[in-house]
Parts: C-alpha cells; sequence; structure tokens
C-alpha cells in the first residue's frame, strides 16, 4: 500500500516544484500565451469587421450599379424617344419636300400646257386665217372676174372708207 499513499516529503516537493513552476509560468509564459491570444483575438475583431466593411461596400457597390443600370435605362428610353421624334421630324420633312416638288412639277406642267394651248390656238388662228384668207381670195377672184362687178366692190370700199371719216 506504499504505492498508493505517498510520503509527506515528496508532497511537499511537489507543492513547492509545482509552485515554482506555477511562478515561472505566471511571470514568462502567461504574458506570452495572453498577448498571443489577444493579438489573436485582435486579428479575429479586424477580420470581422474587414468582412463587414467589405459587406458595406459590396452593398454600396450594388446600389451604384442600379443607380447605373437605372440612369443607362433611363438614358436609352431618351436617345429611343429622341431618335422617334427625330425620325418623325425627317419623314415630314420628305413629306414636304416632296409635297412642295410635286407642286412645282404641277405647276410646271400648268404653265407648259398653257403655253402649248396658246401656240395650238395661235397656230389655229393662222391655219384660220390663211384659209379664210385663201377662200377670200377665191371668192373676190370670181367676183372680180367680171368688169361691173370690180367696179362696184371699189365703189362700195371707197363709200365705207368716206363714212368712215
Amino acid at each position: 500500500m506504499e504505492l498508493f499513499t505517498p510520503d509527506f516529503g515528496l508532497v511537499f516537493w511537489m507543492f513547492i516544484a509545482f509552485g515554482v513552476l506555477f511562478l515561472i509560468l505566471w511571470k514568462f509564459a502567461w504574458p506570452v500565451i495572453l498577448k498571443t491570444v489577444d493579438s489573436r483575438a485582435e486579428l479575429i475583431d479586424k477580420g470581422v469587421e474587414y468582412a463587414q466593411n467589405a459587406k458595406e461596400q459590396l452593398d454600396n457597390a450594388r446600389q451604384e450599379a442600379e443607380s447605373y443600370l437605372n440612369d443607362a435605362r433611363r438614358q436609352q428610353a431618351d436617345m429611343l424617344r429622341d431618335a422617334d421624334k427625330m425620325k418623325t421630324q425627317i419623314i415630314e420633312q420628305a413629306r414636304a419636300a416632296a409635297q412642295v416638288e410635286a407642286q412645282k412639277v404641277m405647276d410646271n406642267a400648268k404653265v407648259q400646257i398653257e403655253q402649248q394651248q396658246k401656240e395650238a390656238q395661235h397656230q389655229f388662228r393662222n391655219q384660220v386665217s390663211e384659209f379664210a384668207l385663201q377662200i377670200a381670195g377665191k371668192i373676190v377672184q370670181n367676183q372680180l372676174a367680171d368688169d361691173k362687178a370690180q367696179e362696184k366692190l371699189v365703189d362700195t370700199l371707197l363709200d365705207e372708207i368716206e363714212n368712215k371719216k
């Protein structure tokens, strides 16, 4: 049973050795352990803070990206609206120019038709007057074939001239 019951001297020296070891550990090892644990805790705290900052930055970046997308969509809608207005204006300008050009062509055609009508009327009058002169010449020639008819015609013309004065 001696094995199971320690001697008083052994217990005393064990307590002294434990006390010295405890004092050495408390003086030298414990501050290093606490410093390491504190630096580790500080490192973990910094990591958590960095993760929170990164999350905030990511949230801000998402909001900025959404804002940029909304601005881009608005600008795209404005550009499409402006392009549609420009298209409408160009079509209207082209339509107006086509109407003006068509009116010019129609006016020009009217002028040409009027000129052609006047030329045709002038030619018709010339032809009618030529025919009338030819007919009158033939009638006068037939009437003047006789001497008495010639004298009567000359007297009638002279009477008309005198009456006009």
